[in-house]
């Protein structure tokens, strides 16, 4: 790799990272569903500015119907997912918790495409659920276990859901080109969530700090996050550009820290560290196809 592509993959793995961060700050204020939909507004606008920019032309009424199931369930539904457990949960753990993402790709590969179970799969599942269950059980305040635990399942399904889109993708949606799929399924998801502001405004004072935040968020973590991905995806191959699969979560655990004061117990680091080998493990071991089903992997042959 070059100096340049590690640049990159750097970069990529630090925005990512601070999504976690921004949405720690923005959802106890703006609540689940307007952060979310801000973030995939401004990204989604963004990226939309981009194509033009480039003259790229998505294809919007050929591939609607893509773009709308990939913005509901690898944009929005994570997104929301990943709001919620920010209003009870530090940011570094909803970080490492969405490194389980290739542990539900594989089970999914294994329910749905045919893939076998191979017993270093079966060690990276198994450490996957100790590392998650150590997390919750050294973590969760007597006083607010019923939050905490929801919080901790919000982050898990939003790891599933990014999963079973890679699925979605790979079986229906593997001729679209990954940049336009990004740009079109956030303002997919932008348009869906905009009616539930009714149901959930924002919950507190909205100031310049709040302003920053979103605007950081949709730009960084969205907008150019998409654009250096697959932009190494293009340079690098799919196989490295997913080494940010394990370089995320330590920068959201970094800035968690740095930013907000966050600490880690030994008893996080331990689960945090499972997590994260379980995902090496079943990485090495799953099929091209499995690994696809990873967001960080949901690019293909034909794209490249």
């Amino acid at each position: 790799m070059r100096s340049e592509d590690w640049a990159r993959l750097l970069v990529l793995s630090a925005v990512w990272g601070a999504s976690f961060i921004f949405m720690r700050v923005l959802a106890p204020v703006l609540g689940p569903v307007v952060t979310t939909d801000l973030r995939v507004a401004v990204g989604g606008g963004a990226l939309l500015l981009y194509f033009a920019l480039i003259r790229f032309n998505p294809g919007w009424r050929m591939h609607w119907r893509q773009y709308a199931v990939i913005g509901t369930f690898n944009v929005g539904l994570p997104f929301l997912m990943f709001s919620y457990a920010a209003q009870y949960i530090p940011a570094s753990y909803s970080a490492i918790i969405n490194a389980t993402t290739p542990l539900f790709g594989m089970l999914f590969a294994i329910l749905w495409l045919g893939d076998s179970m191979t017993p270093t799969k079966g060690i990276g599942l198994v450490l996957g659920i100790a590392g998650v269950a150590t997390i919750t059980g050294v973590s969760m305040p007597a006083a607010a276990s019923g939050t905490f635990v929801s919080a901790i399942l919000a982050c898990l399904l939003a790891a599933a859901s990014y999963a079973g889109a890679g699925i979605y993708i790979k079986r229906n949606a593997s001729h679209l080109n990954p940049l336009g799929s990004a740009g079109c399924a956030q303002l997919f998801a932008a348009l869906a969530l905009l009616p539930f502001w009714l149901a959930a405004p924002p919950q507190g004072p909205v100031d310049m700090t709040i302003v920053l935040n979103v605007l950081a968020m949709g730009l960084l973590s969205s907008a150019l996050g998409f654009v250096l991905y697959f932009r190494l995806v293009r340079d690098i191959g799919p196989p490295r550009a997913m080494m940010v699969a394990f370089l995320t979560p330590l920068f959201g655990i970094a800035w968690g820290i740095l930013f907000l004061g966050e600490t880690l117990t030994f008893g996080v680091i331990a689960g945090g560290a499972m997590i994260i080998l379980a995902t090496i493990l079943i990485l090495r071991a799953a099929s091209p196809v499995a690994r696809a089903t990873g967001r960080f992997l949901n690019t293909t042959p034909k794209w490249k």
